[in-house]
């Protein structure tokens, strides 16, 4: 019987996700001399794509991110974190249900700021400082986050659960609807089968 292979981390994904906001702020650094007036030149066009492109991709990834976190924060509604450790976890402990909601406010809180911030530096601060903050500093602020997260729940839980950020992910995944697979309706030969 041949060995299974471990599955291989999607390498080309990874690559993207850090090479493209890199290639956006150099991009936009180096035309930094072109002027986004009333009168735009093909130069101007282009800058302007790239500004708009990293924008819009910013602020409607942590606009998105606050609303899918906060909105389960509401009462009556489970928070996101608590929903994600009841699937990995089965039935959670009190400490550990308190702590997940804390952690779903944390991330409610830390996605409001990074958007907060985008906007103010967009408003306000040169746009190389605001494309520094919006196309490098992202993601290492994000994994930041979650090793301060990590080293929260080590030092308040007893028991803390610790899973791998592949388990996670294949979670997330196998959570989120295949939206190419149509519901069956009523009254159709596949549904009577």
């Amino acid at each position: 019987m041949p060995a299974t292979a471990a599955p291989r981390p999607p390498v080309l994904a990874i690559l993207a996700a850090v090479a493209v906001p890199v290639l956006f702020h150099l991009v936009i650094v180096e035309t930094s001399h072109i002027h986004l007036g009333l009168r735009l030149s093909f130069a101007g066009l282009f800058k302007l794509g790239f500004v708009t492109a990293s924008a819009v991709t910013h602020w409607g990834i942590y606009a998105s991110l606050l609303a899918s976190f906060a909105l389960t924060l509401r009462p009556g509604h489970v928070p996101l974190i608590t929903a994600m450790a009841h699937r990995l976890d089965g039935n959670i402990s009190a400490e550990l249900a308190a702590y997940t909601r804390n952690v779903t406010l944390a991330w409610s809180v830390f996605f409001a700021v990074q958007l907060s911030l985008s906007v103010f530096l967009f408003c306000l601060a040169p746009l190389k400082l605001w494309s520094f903050f919006v196309n490098i500093l992202d993601l290492p602020m994000v994994a930041l986050m979650f090793a301060a997260e990590y080293t929260v729940r080590l030092c308040c839980l007893r028991d803390p659960p610790r899973h791998s950020l592949a388990t996670i992910i294949s979670m997330i995944a196998t959570s989120i609807p295949d939206k190419r697979k149509r519901p069956l309706m009523r009254g159709t030969a596949e549904a009577e089968l």
